[in-house]
């Protein structure tokens, strides 16, 4: 950070009290208001020639990662990780990256949708007092943040439906499968946290944490720890999955198992582990049957035996479940049956092991997004009418729920809807009105950190920038409109601006022991949690589960249930680069899939034999049916997938949210039907298509060439 900063700027933000000799530039902005100006009269913190430099956090994602902002003159122009964060110790990811490309937008929504913000007040307002409190409700993004805290204040002091979280990450990721897992077999619903960094040999099945899974930039650290840093020796990685992801090729053994037999695979090498090492045969693998494992999977008893060597004998060895293996209808089996692996290797609450993630500052117990099949039954109350008034925010269900549960169609149940959207996405324009959010680096607030590290974190944000349209702070809105609608809203709401409800909220924590930083009163604390990106404690808040009955259980190893009557089994897979937000970003079009290295489109995975086999060639598009729909898209021959699978990446097939992003590719959740796991996440993964030629092509952009991978005009000699 730079280090102009005059005394007048620190008595301005941080109050009178407690001035050390801390240097609180980064928090030039802070004022309580920025107004968006031409500098005719430079600010002080600004110096032609020099940079000024601002924490805040990431909103490309619900992980929480800490930002460091370049500015110049008033402008963002490079954003990096912040290295005193936690989480991401100074690293980002290419979503982190491009958030610049995000405020920068063309396309984002200007203003209100009733021309001034007065109105649109009055709107909301009218919204909260002519109806009764349980006709309204509010659906929200992923992100634990001070906006669903506001909007959970106010439900709870007035009667209305609490605020409902969810994101397609969470459905890929199988949120609710983890939790439940946790919950059979430690007695506690909590995330675990799979300490990669720590261990020598680490299982995945299906765990794509090195791409989008969980806190993928803490992963990534872990995988860096794995390799060298922490073990002092390079350790190992084993990826089960039917497609190498991203994460699989950086493994050095790939497994590719026969979809939905992941728990039968995970309990043979638990028990092949078991007999290794002698005693008694713990109950979770004592009806294992080896062969019939090895059969069902199509993976060779001899790999089984020698991974189960490998992971009997490592004083490090961890297993982590998630992805495409847990969104299949035993989901919930696969996840215990990795889990109680863990046991076996007697790694929880161990370095390299298994803990229950640490929770946030002022945080008293998990709280998960929204499964699908729960999301599924607020949609049904959608359709029934139950809701008069429905508030969005942070979250585009139209384009990240599947089709099949049909959200667009639900929403002509509701009321009014009002959409707090920063762009014009799929479920902003079915809206009554859009009252535009600031952009994640025009806005204050803070976010809970979930998980991937071992201290509580508490990210906090601030505006680097003043805002460039005519957008205001949802809470603001809310705030105000409380105030305006007046009885027990104003009472739930009472305060003066979203400033001051935060400082409300991070006030608590200037009573907690052992963190990142202290301060006498509010404003001067206020003023570190924005130069330091937030507040955390230093000392490790995992939790040990319990494992007295993790063995001690009967784990059914079954096969999942497929639906449809196709032949292939589908994978979809979220885009590392574009997942559910990024397609309106420029920069992550252009970003080559790590695997494939296509562009600005979607494509359909198949491997060179099964293509042969059908006489479908590179570029032929194909239509894909299944049992909820079809789609039409170019094919990819990949090697790296099984024969009886087929893939396609999540990201694409936008109707709307802006020129980058409109029309552009398919989005495989229309295929995906109503099948759900015993936790109530979405089975993506248990669906089986049937591929059809069309007779057409189109080819795919590409960073590699068709030469230089297939060979293709080189001849026979190549």
């Amino acid at each position: 950070m730079s280090e102009q900063f005059s005394r007048r700027d620190f008595l301005k933000l941080a109050g009178v009290g407690a001035a050390t000799t801390a240097v609180l530039t980064g928090c030039g902005p802070a004022s309580r208001y920025v107004k968006r100006e031409p500098y005719m009269e430079m600010p002080e913190y600004t110096y032609n020639g020099q940079s000024t430099y601002y924490a805040t956090t990431c909103r490309e994602c619900a992980a929480g990662c800490g930002l460091v902002v370049r500015t110049y003159q008033g402008r963002a122009i490079k954003t990096e990780g912040n290295a005193s964060h936690p989480l991401n110790l100074g690293k980002t990811c290419a979503r982190g990256q491009a958030t610049l490309q995000g405020l920068y937008n063309p396309d984002r929504v200007q203003e209100p949708s009733t021309g001034d913000w007065d109105a649109a007040i009055q709107v909301v307002a009218d919204a909260l007092k002519n109806n009764q409190p349980g006709e309204i409700a509010f659906l929200m993004g992923m992100a634990p943040d001070h906006l669903f805290d506001l909007v959970s204040d106010l439900a709870g002091a007035t009667g209305m439906n609490a605020p409902v979280r969810f994101g397609a990450l969470g459905m890929f990721e199988a949120r609710a499968t983890l939790s439940k897992a946790a919950e059979n077999l430690f007695g506690e619903a909590a995330l675990p946290y799979f300490d990669v960094g720590g261990a020598q040999v680490v299982l995945s099945f299906g765990a794509n944490f090195l791409e989008t899974w969980l806190s993928p930039v803490s992963y990534t650290r872990g995988f860096a720890g794995l390799r060298e840093a922490q073990t002092k020796q390079r350790g190992t990685l084993v990826q089960f999955e039917a497609r190498m992801s991203a994460t699989a090729g950086k493994a050095d053994e790939w497994v590719p198992l026969r979809p939905g037999t992941e728990s039968l695979v995970a309990l043979a090498i638990g028990r092949l582990a078991a007999e290794m090492r002698g005693g008694v045969m713990p109950r979770a693998f004592s009806g294992v049957d080896v062969l019939d494992a090895a059969s069902k999977s199509g993976v060779k008893v001899e790999t089984l035996q020698h991974i189960a060597e490998m992971f009997a004998n490592s004083a490090g060895a961890l297993a982590i479940p998630g992805g495409a293996a847990l969104g299949q209808s035993n989901g919930l089996e696969v996840a215990e049956a990795v889990l109680a692996l863990n046991a076996l290797a007697d790694n929880f609450g161990k370095p390299g092991g298994v803990y229950l993630s640490a929770l946030a500052p002022n945080q008293a117990e998990y709280h998960r997004p929204a499964s699908a099949k729960e999301m599924q039954e607020f949609v049904q109350r959608m359709t029934r009418g139950d809701f008069k008034v429905l508030f969005i925010h942070g979250v585009n269900p139209v384009f990240e729920l599947p089709k099949s549960i049909d959200f667009k169609s639900a929403l002509s149940g509701v009321g009014q809807v009002i959409s707090f959207a920063t762009f014009p996405d799929e479920t902003a324009a079915e809206a009554d009105h859009v009252f535009p959010d600031h952009h994640g680096l025009e806005s204050w607030g803070y976010q809970r950190v979930v998980t991937g590290t071992a201290q509580p974190v508490l990210s906090g944000a601030q505006p680097v920038v003043s805002p460039f349209y005519n957008t205001r702070a949802t809470a603001d809105v809310l705030i105000a409109a409380a105030q305006l609608a007046g009885g027990r809203f104003a009472q739930a709401l009472p305060f003066k601006d979203e400033v001051e409800f935060l400082q409300s909220k991070v006030a608590l924590l200037m009573g907690e022991a052992d963190g990142s930083f202290v301060a006498p009163e509010i404003l001067t604390f206020m003023a570190y949690f924005q130069q330091h990106g937030g507040w955390w404690k230093n000392s490790d808040g995992r939790g040990a589960p319990d494992t007295a009955s993790a063995l001690n259980r009967n784990i059914n190893g079954s096969m999942a249930e497929f639906a449809g009557d196709g032949e292939f089994f589908f994978v979809p897979f979220v885009s590392t680069t574009l997942a559910e937000a990024g397609a309106n970003k420029p920069w992550l079009q252009e970003l080559p899939d790590p695997t494939t290295t296509v562009m600005w489109n979607t494509w359909l995975e198949m491997n060179p034999k099964t293509a042969h086999e059908l006489h479908i060639e590179n570029d032929d598009v194909v239509r894909v049916v299944s049992e909820a729909g079809a789609v039409e898209l170019p094919v990819y021959l990949y090697p790296a997938i099984r024969p009886d699978t087929v893939a396609m990446p999540f990201g694409q097939g936008h109707t709307a949210y802006g020129r980058y992003a409109e029309n552009r590719g398919v989005n495989p959740n229309d295929l995906l039907g109503q099948h759900f796991n015993e936790a109530g996440d979405l089975a993506f993964a248990g669906m089986k298509v049937r591929i059809e030629k069309t007779g057409r092509k189109q080819n795919l952009s590409r960073l590699e060439s068709m030469m230089g991978v297939y060979g293709e005009g080189m001849g026979e000699e190549h």
